[in-house]
């Protein structure tokens, strides 16, 4: 894991001065944006060799590895507490590149994953991953121990979201990282929804997964994702991953745990290198520098925006739970028992409880209807705005997961998610009764 050596700052202050100081050649200081796709190979060419052979630090090919990518990708490490991070094209893309980097390319691998996820996340682990000889096993947050009992020899990870969208279903963190390490499982999270809020990291993840396309950018315009490594798990200590220990036809033979002896700068993640130069170099998912930018003029204002939204989601709940015309309301801020002791167990007080709230109404037909009768709040399936969103899951983000699927996860035909904004709180509410006055 990161140390305070390493990484000096404060949050507030590693957003704006992490991972870059000046242009060496203009001093701007504001990160350059690189735009273009590969770099002169100058000098002796044993050393470009080297650079090509992940022996030497260098830049080659931007599908790979790109100057405004790499300050991104250094910033956020500091802001996550993790040891490296990398970006890539989309938060979809850091998801499934997090879990194949980890597969033992046999078929028969398998991941033990939560119920409660985004649908297009659950159709990837459930249908893409399958159909690479990926299995998944479900177990239920609420219960660790299932998650235990869920994993066999050929576990690669386990996995599911900090803040489930929409369902809100915390994980607990502490509890699914220790049963990791007793087996020699890493526990992967997603923590789109909760950037700042919490930091898996610290709480004992191996690999922690954004769609920065949400809060971390904060404004609906760019594609990104991230996976932070903190570099507290040992690949070697298992033989779940022989990808990491023997050599590696990918990449001519290499040994992943080897090569981290032999270059600086991206030598801070066995794990990241590997997803880097295999992964990412073979899918392409990458990120373009435009959107590294793009993602790190957000991030700066990042801890700002998160405590705005996190206020307003706490009025937007609260009011929301008195109102007639709803059935009930899930935020974090309002659970009790079980779920409100993981909740203060894994987010930051000083944040708050996130900016999602999803309630109920009577029936499909009201939620529909509420829909159609918003005028501030966008109707969008995006989440993590700067300005308020709302979607109906089972006409937009779950329309493609069986009911039965979806009904066991918590979303039903009533079922409506709010991303709260920034905006006055007061327009908000004004626009949420609004709407709900109409059903």
């Amino acid at each position: 894991m990161a140390t305070a050596s390493r990484y000096p700052f404060s949050t507030e202050t590693a957003v704006l001065h992490a991972g870059f100081r000046r242009d060496p050649t203009t001093k701007a200081v504001a990160v350059p944006i690189y735009q273009n796709t590969a770099y002169e190979l100058d000098g002796d060419l044993n050393h470009i060799a080297n650079v090509y052979n992940v022996k030497a630090d260098g830049f080659t090919y931007t599908r790979i590895i790109n100057p405004t990518t790499r300050a991104l990708e250094r910033r956020y490490a500091a802001v996550d507490m993790g040891n490296d991070s990398l970006a890539v094209a989309s938060g979809q893309a850091a998801t499934f590149l997090a879990i194949v980097n980890l597969s033992s390319g046999e078929v028969g691998d398998n991941v033990v994953a939560s119920p409660y996820l985004y649908g297009n996340t659950w159709n990837l682990l459930h249908n893409t991953l399958r159909r690479l000889g990926i299995s998944v096993r479900t177990a239920d947050p609420r219960l660790p121990e299932t998650f235990e009992r869920a994993i066999d020899d050929r576990t690669i990870c386990l996995f599911g979201e900090m803040i489930s969208n929409p369902r809100l279903i915390p994980l607990p963190v502490k509890q699914l990282a220790e049963i990791g390490r007793r087996h020699g499982v890493p526990l992967v999270v997603d923590n789109t929804t909760t950037p700042l809020v919490c930091r898996p990291s610290a709480l004992g993840a191996a690999i922690t997964t954004y769609s920065a396309t949400k809060y971390i950018c904060g404004h609906g315009t760019t594609l990104g994702g991230l996976i932070v490594d903190n570099g507290a798990f040992d690949y070697g200590e298992s033989s779940r991953f022989p990808l990491f220990n023997n050599p590696d036809d990918a990449h001519g033979g290499i040994i992943w745990r080897n090569a981290l002896q032999d270059i600086d700068d991206l030598a801070q993640s066995e794990f990241l290198l590997k997803a880097r130069m295999t992964w990412l170099r073979d899918t392409g998912a990458a990120i373009a520098p435009f959107a590294s930018f793009q993602l790190i003029q957000g991030l700066e204002t990042l801890h700002l925006r998160m405590k705005q939204h996190c206020a307003n989601a706490k009025v937007v709940a609260s009011v929301l739970n008195e109102h007639p015309k709803v059935r009930r309301v899930f935020y974090p801020g309002l659970f009790e028992g079980a779920d409100r002791e993981t909740i203060d167990q894994t987010l930051n007080a000083e944040y708050g409880h996130g900016a999602m709230v999803m309630f109920e109404v009577e029936n499909e037909q009201a939620g529909r209807k509420f829909i159609q009768n918003v005028d501030l709040m966008y109707h969008v399936s995006n989440v993590g705005d700067a300005r308020t969103l709302v979607t109906h899951p089972v006409s937009t983000t779950h329309t493609t997961v069986p009911r039965e699927k979806r009904e066991a996860a918590g979303i039903f035909g009533g079922s409506i998610r709010l991303c709260v904004g920034i905006e006055d709180v007061n327009d908000i509410i004004k626009d949420l009764d609004k709407a709900l006055s109409a059903i």
